[in-house]
């Protein structure tokens, strides 16, 4: 049994708002495991923080790091564009070779448009943004949102820094430096999804945007006073998805070990506490979505 169903139970869509619409006209929400997620209708497909390489502990700390383009072009047949949130090489790997195969473009910070460089990747299809700025993806729209990063290492921030150059590509793990953290704002017309891909963010950033779904990283939460509240309480989101809680050095394909500390169950109270519903979702797993448009306000 799963790691998720023997946990907690999956819990898909409420069925009442399942069965309202057609297959065709869902907009699909797909797990990658670490903070990945692939974003997908039938028209369009954005790919948040790929990272299905997954190398194993012995190589991320002594090796460079080299994308699986084999499971990277299995996993991943078509993108649009792909949104990084930060440039840690759990965030950014995949990123590139991704972008060379389907054309996509990269967005995201300078630090992360400089790896797009590191790795090969052609001017046109590297959009750097500080946040704030609408970008259209065909008809939908995408918002960086300047952030933080969270204490994910025994109350400290990870690999602390930018990335002012392309560093060398292959890279190796202290080469690969957050730089500016975004989270993303998704607005696909029938569906808005908000990804918080490290457990921080700004308040006055959340102001005044609302989420049907949002994406939100277990690791250091408890670091962040008030964070699912801060997040609910902005966003009103009507579901919540788990990311960033398995160790990220297991096969994509396999069941992941979870991050210890991390208490997955006392997550999904939480965020039942504050008003929304957790959809625990396996990787690899996905969840389908009507048109919101009707509810949003």
């Amino acid at each position: 049994m799963s790691v998720v169903k023997k946990t907690l139970g999956l819990k898909p869509v409420p069925r009442a708002w399942y069965s309202e619409h057609r297959q065709g006209e869902a907009v699909r929400i797909r797990y990658l495991g670490t903070a990945g997620f692939v974003i997908s209708d039938d028209r369009r497909t954005l790919v948040l923080d790929p990272f299905v390489t997954r190398p194993d502990l012995v190589t991320t700390l002594t090796r460079r790091l080299k994308p699986d383009t084999e499971r990277i072009a299995e996993h991943l047949p078509h993108a649009d564009g792909v949104l990084v949130g930060h440039a840690h090489y759990d965030h950014i790997l995949d990123a590139p070779d991704l972008c060379h195969r389907t054309g996509a473009r990269l967005i995201g910070s300078r630090a992360s448009v400089m790896v797009g460089r590191a790795a090969g990747l052609p001017e046109h299809q590297l959009r750097e943004t500080l946040g704030g700025e609408d970008i259209a993806s065909g008809d939908w729209t995408v918002r960086g949102l300047p952030s933080r990063h969270g204490k994910a290492l025994a109350g400290r921030v990870p690999l602390p820094g930018d990335i002012p150059v392309p560093p060398p590509w292959p890279a190796r793990l202290g080469e690969l430096r957050h730089g500016l953290v975004l989270n993303w704002w998704v607005n696909t017309g029938a569906l808005r999804v908000v990804h918080i891909d490290s457990a921080d963010f700004i308040n006055e950033e959340l102001d005044g945007l609302e989420a049907d779904v949002v994406c939100l990283c277990a690791i250091g939460r408890k670091y962040r006073p008030d964070y699912v509240r801060d997040v609910v309480s902005r966003l009103k989101p009507r579901w919540v998805i788990p990311c960033h809680w398995d160790t990220m050095i297991t096969p994509v394909e396999n069941e992941p070990d979870m991050i210890p500390g991390v208490d997955l169950p006392g997550f999904l109270d939480e965020i039942r506490a504050e008003g929304a519903e957790p959809l625990l979702t396996p990787m690899l797993g996905e969840q389908s979505f009507p048109d919101c448009r009707e509810h949003q306000d």
